[in-house]
């Protein structure tokens, strides 16, 4: 069982946040205590996946780009932590797709960062292939922002904080149910829509490209 390994990184990460850090987790009451769960996060720093898996009370699986996986080693601790390998050069990477199904299939909250790289400097054009992801499974949507982690190179850095870290947990939410295939200019519209849900927990100087949201229903 690799369960240990996750919660023991869990355990020291809160220690450390806690001791160290002005860190804060607002709306985890929004949080369902089981069944699937997307999870869409803005992306500033590889610290995110830690910060969510140390603020958040479920377990998370989420994907990390498969150039890390550089050694068996690197490899366990990865997939030990919840990570899958995803190719960024490919425009679709089915297996870190069936992946991602495959988890929530079995109930499980899957993070997914859809810009798809580091953005510290305010949010930028998501990839549209989660909303796909989220249509064919019809699980229900967490949004979360994340502030604070652009300032932080690397876990070491916790120790000398240069401003706050906070997680902040939306409403969940799901896309209605669409009648056949849909098209890319559909796709591309909930996508949105969702980034925005994300953006409207953030400061506005965080929000970049989604800067200008639509009313959320």
């Amino acid at each position: 069982m690799k369960d240990w390994f996750y919660y023991t990184c869990r355990f020291l990460q809160r220690g450390t946040l806690k001791a160290f850090a002005d860190w804060e987790v607002v709306g985890r009451e929004n949080i369902p205590p089981m069944g699937p769960l997307i999870i869409i996060a803005n992306h500033q720093s590889n610290m995110d996946p830690p910060m969510l898996v140390a603020s958040l009370q479920r377990r998370v699986y989420f994907l990390a780009k498969s150039t890390v996986f550089t050694s068996a080693l690197t490899r366990w601790l990865l997939t030990s932590y919840g990570a899958f390998p995803l190719d960024r050069d490919k425009d679709m990477d089915i297996r870190a797709y069936r992946w991602v199904i495959n988890q929530l299939n079995k109930g499980q909250p899957v993070v997914l960062f859809p810009e798809g790289t580091r953005s510290p400097n305010g949010m930028i054009k998501a990839k549209s292939g989660f909303a796909q992801i989220a249509l064919h499974t019809q699980a229900p949507i967490l949004p979360v922002g994340i502030t604070g982690t652009e300032s932080m190179g690397s876990w070491g850095r916790v120790f000398f904080p240069t401003g706050r870290l906070k997680i902040n947990v939306g409403r969940v939410f799901s896309l209605p149910d669409v009648q056949g295939k849909p098209n890319k200019e559909i796709i591309d519209s909930f996508a949105d829509m969702i980034m925005e849900r994300v953006a409207q927990l953030l400061p506005e100087s965080y929000r970049g490209v989604y800067g200008h949201q639509r009313e959320a229903t």
